[in-house]
């Protein structure tokens, strides 16, 4: 008996099941395309310029650059700490001729813990035009009350200066997230009542959705968020740093670059008056 011969061909369900996901990547590709257009234009065009740097630079690069451009009315800013160094703030001025607003500078850490260079950097800070913050890095296994009166002990805030930062990024080894929350609670409070002005918030967007967002719902944030993929304001976030890996004439190394989601008047109603 003559055997019959199987059909090889795939079916139109798989056929179209294959199309389909052909379709979706290609989609994506494009999406993903045109919604970097300028990084790569940029890349693409300086590229000559920078064949020393690494290609992960390049990237950051092309990403500060491309926010700026897609946010031209929000204020430019930086955060420094003891990490960049010796700072020449004579060159500090602008990120690709974009001007630079607003400085936050490192002063504490924890309950014992001077930064090495705020001294000198917050003085350098009177002679720019620049607005200028402080922050102070928290500790959650630490005293609250300790780590608040340090960062009063240090920090002399004048008119015109941005309001006490707490940077909260850890969660706790030895205490439970209620026992975190009333201690950041009472570091905000101690601090609000010496400065007469309600402190900023700073954290990673996930830790803001998993343990902050529903139990300070009044503060002012600063959120970072750096992934390459996310291109406008994290929610609730007024200040949003969005890379670590930043470029600054008169910074050696890297620095975080930092967007402020409002106008100069905005940003001078928020410091001290």
């Amino acid at each position: 008996m003559p055997r019959r011969k199987t059909n090889t061909k795939p079916s139109f369900v798989s056929r179209f099941v294959k199309f389909s996901l052909l379709f979706l990547l290609l989609s994506i590709l494009l999406a993903w395309l045109y919604q970097n257009r300028l990084a790569i234009a940029y890349y693409f065009s300086f590229q000559s310029k920078h064949t020393k740097q690494s290609f992960q630079k390049e990237v950051e690069d092309a990403r500060v650059y491309q926010l700026i451009k897609k946010h031209p009315n929000s204020l430019l800013g930086i955060d420094v700490s003891e990490y960049q160094g010796k700072i020449d703030w004579k060159e500090v001025d602008s990120i690709d001729q974009k001007a630079i607003h607003f400085v936050l500078v490192r002063a504490t850490a924890g309950k014992d813990r001077n930064d090495l260079t705020f001294q000198e950097n917050w003085k350098a800070l009177t002679t720019k035009k620049i607005i200028r913050g402080a922050y102070h890095y928290y500790r959650p296994n630490e005293n609250s009350l300790e780590q608040a009166n340090l960062f009063i002990r240090t920090v002399r805030l004048k008119k015109g200066d941005l309001p006490p930062v707490l940077d909260i990024e850890n969660l706790p080894k030895t205490q439970s997230l209620d026992s975190l929350k009333k201690g950041l609670q009472r570091w905000l409070e101690r601090v609000e009542k010496h400065y007469g002005i309600q402190p900023i918030i700073y954290t990673g967007e996930k830790y803001y959705q998993d343990f902050l967002k529903k139990d300070f719902p009044n503060y002012t944030f600063w959120i970072a968020n750096y992934n390459g993929w996310v291109q406008d304001f994290p929610e609730n976030a007024t200040f949003w740093q969005f890379t670590e890996k930043g470029s600054v004439k008169g910074i050696r190394g890297n620095v975080d670059v930092n967007l402020y989601n409002g106008t100069p008047r905005m940003l001078l109603y928020q410091t001290i008056r």
